[in-house]
């Protein structure tokens, strides 16, 4: 049950309950990170690594139209988004919030697949403590992650 130990779990259950903590160690189940983004010397143009539990797909053709940068939130937290150009002539980008358990480097696949079917772009984004992101999860970081996406998109 999301790595707790009996004492946290005791003390979860049999303390004076604290609705917020509550939900958050119940409901965000960040999986270990499938990816790291590593950064340029200029600071500007980040490379996505994936691991094997990724389990990417395709070929390294279909990679290269995958560009990571990191953003970001009104909280304080960097978190590492994803935009995935599956088709050329592509009138729409969709913004795209990943299920919980699962971070970009799970998704990356399903991105290109997803965006090639449906003729439009994939932009996504991890949550605060997901992947590459910093911060813990919670629900108020939940809502500045989905606000500076939104922004980023709009302005990059």
């Amino acid at each position: 049950m999301n790595n707790l130990s009996f004492s946290e779990l005791c003390c979860l259950f049999c303390c004076p309950p604290c609705p917020g903590k509550i939900a958050s160690k119940l409901a965000f189940l960040p999986p270990d990170p499938t990816y790291t983004l590593m950064c340029d010397e200029s600071g500007s143009h980040w490379t996505l690594h994936l691991s094997e539990r990724a389990d990417w797909q395709y070929s390294s053709r279909e990679k290269d139209a995958i560009e990571c940068f990191m953003t970001r939130t009104s909280k304080g937290n960097r978190i590492a988004c994803m935009f995935v150009r599956c088709s050329p002539n592509a009138k729409y980008t969709l913004l795209f919030s990943h299920g919980n358990a699962v971070d970009l480097g799970q998704m990356s696949s399903f991105y290109i697949g997803l965006g090639s079917r449906i003729n439009c772009n994939i932009f996504s984004y991890d949550y605060s403590g997901y992947g590459a992101s910093s911060g813990k999860p919670t629900e108020k970081n939940l809502y500045a992650d989905i606000d500076a996406a939104w922004v980023a998109l709009r302005t990059r």
